[in-house]
């Protein structure tokens, strides 16, 4: 969630943020007024606590005078009037404490409640509006020109079933629409791909992991990817775990509730996965092939670190991404997504869109966030500054390679027989300089 403390201070910038979102700027309003009564309850609570207090410190000396008193066979009912009514007095106190307890868990619940529904702040120069609003940044590489060659290009599905490469038909079969095999060189080639990716990310000084495809409603929803869209993840009811949609989720509940070390720099990570999305509201978009599916595997980078080290930490995400993307020579564009896409937990996102040529346009392939404290702060993630004083980490996120790439690789290496060329970095990793057609 934001910092309650930044929006006390700069309640201008997070209306804007909002509006920016596209979102519901009153919301900051309500978050105050409910700061506000939170506030006021701990202090009524904490008032009345001392007065209990106070009380109960009184009624021990005069128990004592009336015990004394019996002792000497003196007239106790003075003082047994006078305790009477610090007892009386102390239970209504105690009521009142109990009640005052509860109106600021009440008040706290509102604050959460309410604060859950912000997203993250955006950062200056982010693009304002929907999903079509992007800005470009960078274009990289020249689409071939398949008509000067001669050919018409076949799209990836084609192009794969002829290689024996994937099965669609049998993947609905067995699990329904969106679903697959990559069978024989298709398999080979998604993990020739991976292994390249994780050899570039260990070499940067990553540390390889194999998360959890499940996790809990707190680490799925620290993360912020329940807030709102509950509807597009999958859940198992009986055990209240969440199919992850990116190792992003299981990596940034990894130090949750720690306070970890960050005096040698970032914490860096490369979480490999397979990623399950409903894919709720893609009805009739992208159902042929393997663009928009249930089902795929993932390689993520995900970064802890010093708020102040976040936006060049961003860049250097970007910056892997854009070598993966080299390495397997495809044309490509960089976009700043604008705010109305960038999802709760992102400050600021940046994509870069792979050609797909029988598309006739850029499609992603790899999306790095910059989500600040946001999803730290949810899931108490905090480091030592130089000072010695405990921090709320940073968070960032970066894909290095997923399945999709499979579709861009395959139609912009496509030879007029149906044979793909490999790129050159990828071929160590797959021991092929061709894939050839099945006859």
């Amino acid at each position: 969630m934001i910092d309650i403390k930044q929006l006390r201070d700069q309640p201008d910038l997070v209306r804007a943020s909002q509006r920016a979102r596209g979102e519901d700027d009153s919301v900051v309003d309500a978050i105050l007024a409910a700061d506000e009564r939170r506030r006021s309850a701990i202090a009524g609570f904490e008032s009345v606590r001392a007065e209990q207090k106070a009380s109960g410190k009184g009624l021990g000396p005069i128990m004592g005078k009336i015990k004394a008193a019996k002792t000497s066979g003196e007239d106790t009912s003075a003082l047994q009037a006078e305790a009477d009514e610090l007892k009386a007095k102390g239970a209504a106190l105690a009521a009142e404490v109990k009640r005052l307890d509860a109106a600021q868990g009440e008040a706290q619940a509102e604050l959460d409640r309410l604060l859950r529904t912000v997203g993250n702040v955006i950062e200056p120069g982010v693009p304002t509006g929907g999903e079509d609003d992007y800005v470009v940044l960078d274009e990289v590489g020249t689409a071939r020109d398949f008509a000067a060659e001669g050919f018409e290009p076949r799209d990836h599905l084609e192009l794969a079933e002829g290689l024996g490469a994937l099965d669609m038909e049998r993947g609905a079969k067995v699990s329904g629409s969106r679903f697959y095999f990559l069978t024989g060189i298709g398999a080979q080639l998604e993990l020739a791909l991976l292994n390249m990716a994780v050899a570039q990310a260990t070499a940067a000084g990553f540390t390889l992991m194999i998360t959890p495809a499940l996790v809990s409603r707190d680490v799925m929803a620290g993360a912020g990817f329940i807030d709102s869209h509950e509807e597009e993840v999958y859940h198992l009811p009986a055990d209240d775990l969440f199919l992850t949609g990116t190792s992003e989720v299981a990596l940034a509940g990894y130090h949750s509730g720690e306070i970890i070390d960050l005096a040698d720099g970032p914490r860096r990570y490369a979480g490999w996965s397979t990623c399950f999305r409903r894919e709720a509201g893609s009805y009739g978009k992208d159902t042929r092939g393997i663009i928009r599916v249930h089902q795929f595997n993932k390689l993520e980078m995900f970064v802890y670190c010093d708020p102040a080290d976040a936006a060049a930490e961003h860049e250097r995400l970007l910056a892997w991404e854009r070598e993966m993307l080299a390495k397997v020579e495809l044309p490509y564009r960089v976009i700043d997504t604008a705010a109305g896409d960038l999802g709760g937990p992102a400050a600021r996102k940046l994509d870069c869109e792979a050609w797909v040529p029988t598309q006739g346009r850029y499609r992603e392939l790899t999306s790095t966030s910059n989500c600040t404290t946001y999803q730290a702060r949810r899931l108490g993630t905090r480091f030592k500054d130089g000072d010695g004083r405990t921090q709320v980490a940073a968070t960032l996120n970066g894909t290095l390679a997923t399945t999709r790439w499979l579709v861009a690789i395959l139609e912009n290496h496509q030879q007029p027989d149906g044979s793909v060329r490999v790129p050159e970095a990828l071929r160590p990793f797959l021991g092929k300089d061709v894939l050839t057609p099945r006859r």
